[in-house]
């Protein structure tokens, strides 16, 4: 092969490996994310995955089910994770694409204390009543918010009769880990959801609530209607459904097994 074949080749070369580069850039999409926290543990790990697999970027906004579910009436956005029935209840209203529901995680409500404090007895209704009117203080996240467990909470309360009996002693978390509070010695006892938690340094998981005061909660994704990249979307759907992340949905507090 003469020289200047050879160049004509290699500028020939180049140029198709600049072209794929570019048609790479072009199929990247940023994927827009509402999530309720629930699944914080686990979601940004899987998204990093997700992205360094595809190409694709993934930005989350975290938040209560009650607040994402206003936003995605009016925000645009690509995959929603709501709790199964708010993701229902949009698919009515054709805010979220029908059959694009994917169950990905199970949560319980649990109880927390400060790591190193003596461990309540929550082991019955009663007894977690009483475990309730003993401390000195308790945070759950604020019904107001819209969030499952706070809601959940509160009617536990009234269920037990002592509403109005912990009110004064009560700290109304705005959102996000409320076992904070807990960790930094602003309450003596947190009730929340498990997988939020589990990720808190300086707490102790007593275990969950009694069966009879219990919620199991299944969050589930869609596949937003108004989606601007609805096959990226998509592919973030079964991406969060792959069997081999089941384990660390587990470790999260995410597949909860009475």
């Amino acid at each position: 092969m003469s020289s200047a074949m050879r160049t004509v080749w290699t500028c020939l070369a180049g140029c198709l490996a600049v072209f794929g580069l570019l048609s790479g850039w072009a199929e990247a999409a940023e994927v827009k994310m509402l999530s309720a926290g629930a699944v914080k543990a686990v979601v940004p790990e899987l998204t990093e995955a997700f992205q360094h697999e595809t190409g694709h970027t993934v930005r989350i906004t975290f938040d209560t089910v009650g607040a994402l579910r206003r936003k995605a009436s009016t925000e645009s956005a690509d995959v929603l994770i709501l709790t199964d029935a708010a993701i229902d209840d949009l698919v009515r209203q054709g805010i979220v694409v029908a059959g694009t529901r994917t169950d990905i995680a199970r949560v319980g409500i649990g109880v927390a204390v400060r790591q190193g404090a003596p461990l309540p007895d929550i082991s019955t209704p009663e007894a977690f009543k009483q475990t309730l009117l003993s401390v000195k203080s308790l945070v759950y996240v604020d019904p107001a918010k819209g969030a499952t467990s706070g809601i959940h909470f509160a009617g536990v309360l009234q269920r037990l009769g002592i509403a109005d009996a912990v009110k004064d002693k009560t700290l109304l978390w705005p959102g996000g880990f409320a076992a904070e509070a807990v960790a930094k010695g602003q309450a003596e006892l947190c009730v929340h959801q498990i997988s939020e938690i589990l990720p808190v340094a300086g707490v102790t998981l007593v275990g969950p609530l009694p069966r009879d005061l219990q919620k199991v909660t299944t969050y589930s994704a869609g596949l937003a209607a108004r989606s601007a990249v609805p096959e990226a979307a998509r592919a973030f759907l079964a991406f969060l459904a792959r069997p081999a992340f089941k384990p660390k949905f587990a470790a999260a507090g995410l597949d909860y097994r009475e």
